[in-house]
């Protein structure tokens, strides 16, 4: 039996219908699993990964998408196979969920926000007859603390704003592992996790796949998660499959150029190069430029953007601040627990330099990083940025200097307004602090922007659906650098971005630092990403701050136990 595959895509196509024409984002591509095994479906963003999953599921938008060729054929347990294309949606609603689960890449907008997170799970045991209504809480909570949750009766009860975006995406892993299902699909289902909750989440997904022969898709744009997990690795790019093969094999010795490519963009924890490749360094090295492909190892001396931070003066202290969130309350609405998520944070940031913030899902950074913003209200300690405390400012004159530092989130989909078009969200803070002239010179600055961030003028008018989530994320980064600010947050500004594309950020973030003098605050799980950029790197543990030196030293030679777990954790090819 285990001879036949589970899922098997013969020929797949899928097209879209856009005002552009007709766009194919899946080009014929074939693809078989088994029971069992694990295959790592890789590639740059918008090369068709989240596409022919949501085929295989069935949930492609009909208005939008068509499937013009092609077979999806599925072993079901007790149907054999079955042609997921020609099953009425009554029939594919009996499967979808029970027998092929999924595992989306944004927690936030896959979670009802007005249903609490224990009863979203409740609703998927109940729907697919897999417990009865008396047992199902307790199947939601043995499930919560199968991924790892802290503190399961607290998450049962929450509602998913309540959670950080790590918790969150733990609870659309429980989720999908409610119904034992034969297949899974994995959506970029580590993206928001730290490096040791990603490590216990693919062994969990390991132990539960060996226990249950389940098959895996797993789709990511970490390639060093892919050549921990995949049995095998299929590369994508353009809708089509350009590589595939066993993963050690792939990854070690690829033979396809774009393949090769991939691989040499992913920063290394013992290089720092004044620059990241990219994709197009290595398909078109004529017209980049960059003749020498082995270039780009440790330079003699450090990066000057790198070299320059520690000459410049303070821009930024923080003094012994706390945030606290009030956990419960008395019958009168007293406060009586606290959360504290921020306890006695004393640093100060040069101008000019990185700071890198890393830690564990729900250890603070996120809050921290808006703390210092003003975005959440300090309970006590200072935020002093160039003499003037921001948490004693009223909000008329906080108002004024807002242009002068912006923050990139974590959820770009989240921080878009669906039905505003991406030239509307970026014109919009520019009109409202007054940057430029008029709306002529604001569209142009939009348009230079979009380019240096990887887009062309045609997304100006587009919707925030309308892109895939890289994409997103690149459109905030761009409305970020708009207002022209000197001092930028980035909480998990690169996570949802591929290799290439993430290293064409960080150049654009690195350049940027350089050519204005820009400082900024880096909160991230990938590690290798943070020692790249960082100048001096920060690790928080449960809202406290447990170590803080400068990067290399602290990869070197870590000082503190849990940072060495960190550095442990990291994936590597």
């Amino acid at each position: 039996m285990n001879n036949i595959p589970v899922l098997s895509v013969k020929d797949l196509t899928v097209e879209f219908s856009t005002d552009d024409g007709v766009v194919r984002a899946v080009d014929g591509i074939s693809l078989d699993m088994f029971p069992g095994d694990t295959l790592g479906l890789v590639g740059e963003s918008g090369s068709g990964k989240s596409v022919t999953a949501l085929a295989v599921m069935r949930l492609l938008s009909r208005s939008k998408a068509r499937i013009t060729a092609g077979e999806v054929w599925f072993r079901h347990p007790h149907r054999g196979m079955l042609n997921l294309l020609k099953l009425t949606d009554k029939e594919m609603q009996q499967i979808r969920g029970r027998h092929i689960a999924m595992i989306f890449q944004e927690p936030m907008t896959s979670l009802n926000p007005v249903k609490r997170c224990g009863m979203q799970v409740v609703e998927s045991l109940l729907r697919h007859g897999r417990t009865a209504r008396r047992g199902a809480k307790q199947k939601a909570l043995d499930l919560f603390t199968e991924v790892r949750l802290p503190e399961p009766e607290k998450i049962f009860r929450a509602w998913p704003h309540e959670l950080s975006g790590g918790q969150k995406q733990r609870v659309m892993i429980a989720m999908a592992m409610a119904c034992s299902p034969s297949l899974l699909i994995a959506d970029e289902p580590t993206t928001a996790l730290d490096v040791t909750v990603q490590k216990r989440i693919l062994e969990l997904i390991g132990t539960l796949q060996k226990r249950h022969g389940m098959a895996v898709l797993f789709i990511s744009h970490d390639l060093g998660v892919i050549n921990a997990l995949a049995d095998v690795t299929a590369v994508m790019r353009n809708g089509k499959v350009m590589e595939t093969g066993p993963a050690k094999e792939v990854f070690s010795n690829p033979v396809d150029p774009y393949a090769r490519a991939l691989i040499a963009c992913r920063p290394s924890l013992s290089e720092r190069p004044e620059r990241l490749a990219v994709v197009d360094d290595y398909l078109f090295p004529d017209a980049s430029g960059n003749k020498d492909l082995s270039a780009g190892k440790r330079p003699a001396s450090p990066p000057a953007w790198h070299r320059q931070a520690k000459r410049q003066e303070v821009l930024l202290q923080v003094k012994n601040l706390r945030t606290y969130f009030v956990k419960q309350k008395n019958f009168f609405g007293k406060p009586t627990a606290f959360h504290k998520a921020v306890e006695d944070i004393s640093l100060h940031v040069y101008k000019g330099e990185t700071l890198g913030l890393v830690g564990e899902s729900g250890c603070g950074k996120t809050t921290l990083g808006r703390t210092i913003m003003r975005l959440i209200q300090p309970g006590s300690g200072q935020v002093i940025y160039k003499g003037v405390d921001l948490a004693k400012l009223s909000n008329a004159a906080l108002r004024k200097l807002r242009p002068r530092f912006q923050i990139i989130f974590q959820d770009p989909y989240a921080s878009l307004t669906p039905g505003i078009s991406v030239g509307s969200a970026m014109m919009e803070p520019m009109r409202v602090h007054g940057i430029l002239r008029n709306n002529k010179a604001r569209r142009e600055k939009i348009l230079y922007l979009l380019e240096k961030v990887g887009l062309e003028e045609k997304h100006y008018y587009r919707y925030p659906h309308e892109f895939s989530g890289g994409q997103r994320q690149r459109i905030c980064i761009a409305r970020a650098l708009a207002l022209d600010p000197e001092f930028i947050v980035c909480d998990e500004s690169v996570s949802a971005l591929d290799v290439s594309v993430q290293a064409q950020v960080l150049n654009l973030l690195n350049s940027l630092k350089q050519e204005f003098g820009l400082t900024y605050i880096f909160i991230s799980h990938d590690l290798s990403v943070v020692k790249y950029m960082s100048d001096r790197i920060m690790v928080m543990q449960n809202g406290r701050m447990v170590e803080l030196n400068d990067a290399d030293a602290l990869y070197a030679n870590p000082g503190n136990n849990y940072t060495k777990t960190l550095i442990e954790a990291i994936p590597t090819i």
